[in-house]
């Protein structure tokens, strides 16, 4: 799994460098010192960040920067060897089950079923999600006029075109309302106008609350991110606003910033 988050100066939807403001301050993602070995082997060293409320977080890192392990330290997946996490209110160690349930995710494969019908993933989710069949039925028809897939509401997912598929999948990421939501990728392999058409609905989502942790291979993406972090050989090695990394770095773009810490990087696999 990868992390990225977007906001600049540039940001074709609320300004470049990120937003003056990102809601009540209140730290949604806490992690200290937190740290993941296997064996010698040290995937994670040591890394601490806090992450805000209605915040677009940016997790960035070559192959191998130890981002994937993070990520499923954070999504209550893998135990840290040591080092502290709070994920949506709930501690990644000892309460692992509760961060799952109060957290959404969204990966490039879109994790929907293809031979179930648009609605029948949106009610299996919801239902995994723990909502009742009331809340369930209603907010798929408010889901369905939003998104304009009232015509889709029958079709099996495998039939839609890509863009739909994308939409769907990160509307049934956040459709229990989570508190944060880790997209992996989730741009992956679409061309620029369905991306920017995407980052509308992340815009839209971090709108109402939703903090959204998000990774990308994509650097005019970064620029959309209110703070991007950049990881490198298990450690983070720049955290600021693509603002400020872009004058730290004296760099033109985010990709100039990104190509210069990544070139310090001397493992490979993570």
């Amino acid at each position: 799994m990868k992390l990225i988050f977007f906001t600049c100066q540039n940001s074709p939807f609320r300004g470049l460098g990120g937003r003056d403001t990102i809601n009540n301050m209140e730290k949604v993602i806490v992690a200290e010192s937190l740290t993941k070995r296997f064996g010698h082997f040290t995937a994670v060293d040591h890394i601490s960040f806090e992450v805000e409320k209605g915040e677009i977080f940016g997790f960035l890192g070559a192959n191998g920067a130890g981002k994937t392990t993070a990520m499923r330290m954070l999504c209550g997946l893998s135990k840290q060897t040591s080092g502290k996490g709070v994920v949506a209110g709930f501690d990644i160690a000892s309460q692992p089950e509760l961060v799952k349930r109060n957290i959404g995710y969204m990966s490039q494969k879109f994790s929907l079923y293809g031979d179930l019908k648009v609605w029948e993933n949106i009610e299996l989710f919801g239902g995994i999600y723990g909502m009742t069949d009331e809340q369930i039925k209603l907010k798929t028809d408010e889901l369905m006029i939003k998104l304009n897939f009232e015509e889709e509401r029958n079709k099996l997912v495998s039939s839609l075109p890509l863009g739909f598929k994308q939409k769907l999948a990160f509307s049934v990421a956040i459709f229990h309302n989570p508190r944060v939501v880790f997209l992996d990728e989730p741009t992956g392999g679409v061309d620029p106008i369905t991306r920017r058409k995407f980052w509308e609905l992340i815009y839209d989502a971090t709108a109402h609350g939703i903090t959204v942790f998000v990774t990308t291979h994509y650097m005019d993406e970064a620029e959309y991110c209110d703070r991007v972090s950049i990881m490198v050989d298990g450690r983070i090695e720049a955290l600021d606003s693509p603002a400020n990394l872009k004058k730290q770095y004296q760099a033109k773009n985010m990709d100039e910033v990104f190509q210069q810490l990544a070139r310090k990087a001397k493992r490979v696999d993570s």
